[in-house]
């Protein structure tokens, strides 16, 4: 997973791709490792950190039927809480787009999801003057 900091494009796609071959063939594995991995380096840029996201979520979505319900909730969770600092930290720099996006997660009468409201009020505390 170290090959997604590479700043060429195609190894960070070969990267991704590869993650969700193995994903298929083992994905409580590659969830368990992609989550180790973003734990153990909490400093990785953050496009580097969106790779290994996108392919964990691409594994969860296509392997979902075979997760261990264990699994699925420690790895959604995680995933969820991951995405929501990646808002987070892109927020820093393009409030306006992010809080563009999170917005459209309010819908009239619907109660919104747990990371939207934490990702919305960590917008606000990490962007407030």
């Amino acid at each position: 997973m170290d090959a997604t900091t590479d700043k060429e494009p195609l190894v960070q796609e070969q990267i991704y791709e590869a993650l969700c071959v193995l994903g298929e063939a083992e994905p409580e594995e590659i969830l368990h490792s992609c989550d180790e991995y973003l734990r153990q380096h909490d400093k990785l840029a953050y496009p580097h950190r969106v790779i290994i996201l996108k392919a964990m979520e691409t594994v969860v979505r296509n392997s979902i039927d075979l997760l261990d319900k264990s699994t699925a909730k420690d790895v959604i969770w995680e995933w969820q809480q991951a995405a929501s600092n990646v808002l987070v930290a892109v927020g820093q720099r393009f409030i306006n787009k992010v809080m563009e996006e999170v917005l459209t997660k309010f819908q009239p009468g619907i109660l919104p999801h747990y990371f939207v409201l934490q990702t919305f009020a960590n917008l606000s505390v990490s962007n407030g003057e």
